[in-house]
């Protein structure tokens, strides 16, 4: 296993990627539209989605339209012999669509979340001449796979400083999606960035974290946020793929209730999730409800490393980490106050230069 990298993609390359807006989504199986698959191509890249689809509004989504953009870059279509995705709509499904995915002719792979690693392993060993990423996860010793991690933690501490400049009633939640490495990086860089900025407000900020067991239940997302908004939390980050639509939908239903000034907030998760925050308050205001979005390039990672694989220089064996340094996570300006703003400034300042670090796992 090659040493883990810190990747630095090209500035304007990543922001692109990390502002890609909402697309539409698709079927739950590849366009066979481009044929066989087994045609000469300049490369062909699928990806494999978790559980959510390509229209998840989230992880899944970004990853989607990171491939589509590296399609249209390098005049590649979409089908078998082009990019394509397959979608994913339970667990039980995700050895079937990588063996589709390999059958289909598609020359590099990608498993899109850390529930994949285990069928993406086992096909990279089935398919030594086929090229695998995984993504959220780590596979080692395997020089047909390469694996790209972000450092979550980072934004969702910004997102933490967020939340604690501007609760109004010193109480904020968590949802997440299911429990394990990748979302404890997520909770437990919020519950440090809301931690510390109480500390350097004098106020006392509580964090109520919940996990719905599920990236896809929008039911089970919005029951948790009711409980978290009814017991008096005003702003709910979610990292929880589509069950995060259940939190959306329920803020949304709240706030169409109430006064603009009286609004309840959501930070969104993964991509700019602003959209989702449009709503009408009960004054007849339009108004908006997403308070800001921590992102993650993965829609950057997957073009990054197609046009790498495209290019013969496929990372296999490697580790690609990107983080707040590399402009590989970040945090939206959104609906935050000016004051929060030069407070998450200040805190993604001290990230970089190393004087806060930020914890991969909660505190027990």
């Amino acid at each position: 296993m090659k040493k883990a990298k810190l990747f630095g993609l090209g500035t304007v390359a990543m922001a692109a990627l990390l502002a890609l807006g909402a697309c539409g989504g698709g079927s739950s199986s590849t366009d066979s539209s481009g044929g066989s698959g087994k045609e000469d191509s300049k490369h062909s890249v699928a990806i494999v989605t978790d559980i959510g689809g390509v229209d998840d509004r989230s992880f899944n989504q970004s990853a989607w339209e990171g491939l589509q953009a590296w399609g249209k870059d390098h005049d590649i279509k979409k089908g078998n012999g082009g990019y394509n995705y397959i979608q994913s709509n339970d667990a039980s499904e995700y050895e079937q669509n990588i063996s589709q995915a390999v059958t289909n002719g598609f020359k590099t792979i990608f498993g899109i979340g850390y529930l994949l690693a285990d069928p993406i392993s086992a096909a990279a060993d089935q398919n030594a001449d086929t090229n695998f990423v995984i993504i959220d996860s780590v596979i080692e010793g395997k020089d047909n796979v390469a694996s790209a991690t972000f450092k979550d933690q980072e934004a969702a501490y910004l997102a933490g400083v967020a939340a604690a400049e501007t609760t109004k009633t010193d109480k904020v939640g968590f949802i997440g999606g299911e429990e394990g490495a990748v979302i404890d990086r997520f909770q437990a860089g919020f519950e440090k960035g809301v931690a510390d900025t109480a500390k350097k407000l004098d106020k006392d900020i509580s964090v109520d974290v919940q996990y719905a067991a599920s990236f896809g239940d929008p039911a089970k997302g919005k029951a948790l946020a009711a409980n978290m908004y009814n017991s008096g939390a005003d702003i709910i980050y979610h990292a929880s793929g589509g069950t995060g639509q259940g939190v959306f939908s329920e803020a949304k239903a709240r706030n169409e209730k109430a006064d603009e000034a009286d609004k309840v907030w959501v930070i969104g998760v993964d991509s700019d999730q602003q959209k989702e925050g449009k709503y009408t308050s009960k004054d007849g205001k339009e108004s908006n409800f997403c308070l800001t979005s921590s992102l993650k390039g993965v829609g950057a990672a997957v073009q990054d490393i197609s046009t790498r694989a495209l290019e013969d220089k496929f990372p296999g064996g490697e580790h690609l980490t990107y983080g707040l340094k590399d402009g590989g996570v970040s945090l939206t300006d959104g609906y935050l106050s000016d004051k929060a703003k030069d407070a998450v400034k200040e805190a993604k300042d001290s990230i970089i230069d190393g004087s806060v670090k930020v914890p991969e796992t909660p505190e027990k």
